[in-house]
């Protein structure tokens, strides 16, 4: 036991722990902070974790979605399981009570004209006094997005560092499950980012800032920023948005670039077994299982390719005999 007296210490050394292992704490450290309240509210001391505590805070909200609070109940058992480890008495939450959730959306998979026409609406932002070099950084954002399939957390973190402009190669750090690791450019998209470069040297907030694509103020642009321009080209694109949460999302690009990668392999007569596992590697997949989703998405949009290739998915689409 390391010999902390209360469960706010207890919280920040589990904080600390899971930044070191290179995990982004942010949210988790916000969700923990109202435990804390909570912890203060019911005459808690000492570092004290139990069930009625831990009850009290997974209890559903009004208006909470199942899937919210799944992700509350998986903060409180991390703690758990990292006090049990540290010698503490602590509720674990059992893991098949935790509620089940399953989203519904479906991604939307842009057609090569969409794409074409959502990257001309970027090319044609303005400059303007409060963003004086967004034409700069947006049409290179969007075309990376797409172009590599990245998360659009993991474009936003770039540094100017982790960009090889020799090379034409990303080297990607703040990735989910806190992985690493290198995404080689096409050969378009890394003709753009070294004009790219060579153009922001102009602009003082590039020589300050660490990050490749700076915001107006220096640090990353934000999400929230970045997805109200990609509303914004949509509709100037003419291609219908069904509100927040109902898509096109900005991560439908990553969706539509391994879509369209494995159209391509099918076309080319690539074998799917052996480069599954490289898309997998070049999008930051756990594992190959996740990858396999796009194989059911690419069957279902392009029916008229697969027909073709039959052979090559009857592994993920087996035949069912009644």
């Amino acid at each position: 036991m390391s010999g902390r007296t209360s469960l706010p210490d207890i919280i920040g050394d589990y904080i600390a722990e899971q930044r070191a292992l290179g995990y982004k704490c942010d949210k988790k450290e916000r969700s923990l902070r109202e435990v804390v309240k909570l912890y203060h509210e019911m005459g808690y001391s000492g570092p004290t974790f139990d069930k009625e505590l831990v009850l009290k805070w997974t209890e559903k909200r009004s208006y909470e979605s199942e899937r919210n609070r799944s992700h509350r109940i998986s903060i409180v058992r991390g703690l758990a399981e990292y006090m049990i480890r540290q010698g503490y008495t602590a509720y674990l939450y059992p893991k098949r009570s935790r509620p089940f959730w399953q989203s519904n959306y479906q991604p939307y998979i842009f057609s090569n004209r969409e794409i074409a026409t959502l990257l001309q609406r970027a090319d044609s932002c303005t400059v303007s006094i409060a963003s004086p070099h967004k034409h700069l950084v947006l049409p290179l954002l969007f075309r990376i997005l797409y172009g590599c399939g990245l998360r659009v957390s993991e474009a936003l973190a770039l540094k100017k560092e982790d960009v090889d402009l020799d090379e034409g190669i990303l080297f990607i750090r703040k990735a989910k499950f806190g992985k690493e690791r290198l995404v080689p450019l096409s050969r378009s998209v890394h003709e753009w980012c070294r004009e790219y470069a060579a153009e922001m040297e102009r602009y003082p907030v590039w020589k300050d800032s660490a990050c490749f694509f700076p915001a107006p103020h220096g640090g990353e642009y934000s999400g929230r920023t970045v997805y109200a321009y990609f509303r914004k080209f949509l509709w100037e694109a003419g291609i219908s948005h069904g509100g927040r949460g109902k898509g096109p999302r900005i991560h439908d690009l990553r969706h539509t670039y391994a879509v369209h990668c494995l159209r391509n392999w099918v076309k080319a007569g690539t074998d799917l077994t052996t480069a599954m596992p490289c898309l997998s590697a070049y999008l930051g997949h756990s594992g190959i299982r996740g990858t396999q989703h796009y194989l059911r998405l690419t069957a279902e949009l392009y029916p008229d390719i697969v027909k073709c290739t039959e052979e090559k998915f009857s592994w993920v689409m087996p035949e069912v005999n009644a």
